[in-house]
């Protein structure tokens, strides 16, 4: 099957599909959005990271092991051989790492998560009638899974986020209300 896959120059991957890794190659998403997760001995999952349009993504880029590749959405990715990679394309994937390590160091579990969908809102928002939408179909567990926490500890603080007005729910999406949204501690 790899040398199936390095003869492929882009391939085209359903949500909840894992994207297979390649030893000494990369994958380029062209449309989409993954996560890249671990886990530890006891199975709990820990996100790694959110990548969309224009990521890099790949075992080459992780020391970490066990490590996978989860399709969130409908994904095109293209393969990259190593010789070929953008140092611009690395240096984000660095930087946003170092961003999400910043996100789940804090001690209140409410900032986690404003700064989470803070930062979701930057790199996969666009701009709705209310405010910002996260175009990531999210579940209260993977947002639990990025930040730390449990789905119920999530579920609460996102429906006090409603009640106080710094976001509003559309099925499976968030859009935040930037006027009110970073002015105000739940």
């Amino acid at each position: 099957m790899t040398a199936v896959l390095l003869n492929l120059r882009q391939q085209v991957f359903s949500r909840q599909d894992l994207i297979p890794l390649q030893p000494d190659s990369l994958w380029r998403i062209e449309r989409g959005k993954v996560r890249t997760v671990t886990w530890t001995e006891a199975g709990t999952l820990i996100t790694l990271g959110y990548w969309g349009p224009g990521d890099l993504i790949g075992q080459p880029l992780s020391r970490i092991s066990p490590y996978q590749i989860e399709c969130l959405t409908s994904v095109e990715i293209s393969l990259v051989q190593l010789c070929n990679l953008e140092l611009d394309a690395i240096l984000s994937q660095a930087q946003q790492t170092e961003e999400l390590l910043k996100i789940v160091r804090q001690e209140r579990i409410y900032l986690r998560l404003q700064q989470l969908l803070n930062w979701l809102a930057g790199k996969f928002g666009c701009p709705a009638n209310q405010g910002i939408l996260i175009e990531l179909p999210l579940t209260h567990q993977a947002i639990a899974e990025a930040i730390g926490t449990s789905r119920v500890t999530v579920t609460r603080l996102l429906e006090a986020f409603v009640q106080k007005g710094l976001i509003v729910r559309f099925r499976r999406h968030i859009i935040l209300l930037p006027d009110r949204y970073s002015k105000v501690a739940v």
